[in-house]
Formats: structure tokens, sequence, C-alpha cells
């Protein structure tokens, strides 16, 4: 069930050239399904928990487009990833402050979202963070980025929960 709800995102995420990240990896999904079903797309696990991101190191081994980072969202340079993913990260409009500033114009935020997403809050992190309105596909927002991240974002580590922007 968790690898078939990963591959849900595989041809949304085919659609954006560049790089991946999955952010706040936790145990591995969605991103080492994807690196595994996408072989020639660079793919980043990204994980503040330093015991979760030494569990994911394992797999690179396993998969040469895989690599891990120990890191917060709000400390990596903003603007260079195609694809931003994130499942079960946090509440999606928390979720879309933390993935929209990594991903470069022309790129996307993906996330994995359950019936009850606020999408109409989601909507207006994504207008303060220079994307476009949401698309739902199949329980996955799509967060189109259209221009670079403005300034002042990301803000401190913590602030995006503490006090979300929508």
């Amino acid at each position: 069930m968790l690898l078939e709800d990963s591959l849900r995102g595989v041809e949304l995420v085919r659609s954006f050239a560049g790089p991946v990240i999955d952010v706040g990896s936790g145990g591995g999904a969605p991103g080492i399904p994807l690196a595994a079903a996408l072989p020639d797309r660079a793919v980043t696990l990204l994980e503040s928990e330093r015991r979760k991101a030494d569990f994911l190191e394992r797999w690179t081994g396993e998969l040469a487009n895989l690599s891990v980072v120990w890191g917060r969202a709000e400390e990596q340079e903003t603007d260079c990833f195609g694809v931003a993913v994130a499942k079960a990260l946090a509440q999606p409009p928390v979720a879309a402050e933390w993935c929209l500033p990594l991903v470069r114009p022309g790129g996307a935020a993906i996330l994995w979202v359950g019936p009850r997403a606020e999408i109409e809050r989601v909507a207006r992190v994504a207008e303060q963070l220079a994307a476009a309105p949401p698309e739902e596909h199949d329980g996955l927002l799509v967060l189109r980025k259209v221009d670079p991240t403005p300034h002042g974002f990301p803000r401190r580590p913590g602030v995006a929960r503490k006090r979300p922007l929508a």
C-alpha cells in the first residue's frame, strides 16, 4: 500500500524537469520509490532527524540516483530543484511553505494530501511563495512555481509551524 501510494506521483514528477527532493523523508516514502521508478532523475531525501537520515543513507548504495541530506528545509538553497515532494510532512499549508522555496521557477511542489486538505489555505500560501493556485490530481496537490522565491523566504526554522502563512 505504501509503495503504491508513493508511485501515484510518478507521472506528475516526470512531467517536470530537474532534480527531485523529498522533504521530510522519514522512512523514505515517497522518495525511495520515486528514485527507483525514475532512475534517470537525481532524488534527494531531506530529513531533519539524524537517526532517520542515517537509516535513509543505507539506500544510497542500492540506488545510484539517490542522496540523503540531514537538515531542515528552511536551511537549504532556494530555487534549485525541479520538483519537491512531501507526504505526511505537516498540514498542507505548512508543507507548501517548506517545499516551494526549494523549487525553481517552472518546477512544482507535489503534496500527498488527505480528503480534508484545506486547498484554499494552500492557495494563499502558494500565492505568497510565487506559485500558481494548487491543482488537485487524485489526492495530490500540484503547486507550480512561476517566479523565484520572494525575499524573506524561507522563514527561520520552526516559524512556519508556529505562525502559518494561511
